[in-house]
């Protein structure tokens, strides 16, 4: 694939770059903060110099684009494939790259712009091509449904890749709409499609698998035992990594100690913070919650920690739930942090107490 593609490589490659002589051309033009993430709302919330905005992504796109080139070129399974699936295998980074870059740039310049529309419709369309061109696929370790059951025949592995194409299809459709919804729905369409499309296929290709077993196939794993191990290794690892993301994404709490002349809060997924009582200027119970952008520290669907910043306070310390119902607001030595338990109630308990201590 390497020396068939040579001239693609190069070109596909100098277009992952691109971005780095454009923000140079821009560079004094940018603000010292540029934006690099957005949050499930759509506002910023991850911030990063110039020279790590304008040449970390690029670069780093062009280790991965090399990456899947190179695992790609080893297997011999893709020998001979369709013209149209390497192009998607090339083209894909790229296309992603130039997007993401653009993105960052015309937001740091002020342009306004939907940043869910701008990444939900070209996932979209990634996802509708993909889903066209699997049923194409030849049996391979790198591309497609890499599951056992897949492999126990040509018949399944054409047979799943053609359902899967649907599926995904019907994904990227629906991914693509949401592009125009409320951002939170978008964000859950999102989760919602990917991993649909990932386990809708896979238990098509296990009922088929046991049908064949039913009507009398001798149907068997078609790949060395290297192979096995490394499809074995894999899927160990994609499901640790997908267990460990959704458990940082959906659970942690916090936990506030109150000692006699200081209190401390216990944080998952985050440092823990120590106050002391004598360094709180004051102290404010709200009925609603306090918003702001994240700058730094940590955010998910269950907590949101670290350094936020609002027109309000500044820059400012938050150790809260997501959308928590009410919020404490305690001015520690002339900086604003912001707390709050689970529920209303907790916050209000936990203010009281707080109230009697530094009283």
């Amino acid at each position: 694939m390497i020396l068939k593609n040579k001239k693609l490589l190069i070109i596909t490659s100098l277009l992952i770059l691109l971005p780095i002589p454009i923000g140079l051309l821009l560079w004094n033009r940018f603000p010292e903060a540029m934006t690099i993430h957005w949050g499930f709302n759509g506002q910023p919330d991850g911030f990063a110099s110039i020279p790590v905005a304008v040449f970390v992504p690029p670069l780093c796109m062009l280790l991965v684009h090399w990456f899947c080139i190179v695992v790609t070129s080893l297997d011999k399974g893709n020998r001979n494939r369709n013209q149209k699936i390497q192009s998607i295998v090339l083209w894909t980074i790229p296309i992603v790259c130039n997007l993401s870059c653009c993105g960052i740039y015309a937001l740091s310049l002020g342009v306004e712009f939907s940043p869910v529309l701008w990444t939900m419709v070209p996932m979209g369309i990634l996802f509708i091509l993909i889903g066209n061109y699997m049923p194409k696929t030849k049996m391979n370790y790198t591309i497609g449904i890499k599951v056992a059951w897949a492999y126990t025949s040509e018949e399944n592995w054409a047979a799943t890749h053609r359902f899967g194409g649907k599926v995904w299809v019907i994904g990227g459709v629906l991914m693509a709409l949401s592009g125009f919804l409320p951002n939170g729905w978008a964000v859950t369409v999102m989760i919602t499609v990917a991993l649909l499309a990932t386990i809708i296929p896979i238990v098509y290709s296990w009922r088929f698998y046991k049908m064949e077993q039913a009507a009398g196939k001798d149907v068997k794993v078609s790949y060395s035992k290297i192979d096995k191990t490394i499809l074995k290794w894999t899927a160990v690892f994609l499901a640790i990594t997908t267990l460990f993301i959704l458990a940082i994404l959906f659970t942690g709490d916090l936990e506030f100690t109150l000692l006699e002349n200081r209190f401390s809060i216990k944080a998952d997924w985050y440092s823990d913070i120590t106050i002391r009582y004598d360094a709180i200027e004051a102290i404010e119970y709200r009925e609603q919650n306090v918003p702001g952008l994240r700058v730094g520290g940590f955010g998910s669907f269950r907590l949101l920690m670290g350094f936020f910043e609002n027109e309000e306070f500044g820059t400012y310390t938050r150790y809260t739930y997501y959308d928590p119902e009410a919020c404490i607001v305690a001015t520690v030595r002339g900086k604003a942090v912001v707390l709050s338990g689970k529920t209303a109630a907790e916050t209000r308990t936990l203010y009281d107490s707080l109230l009697e201590k530094i009283s």
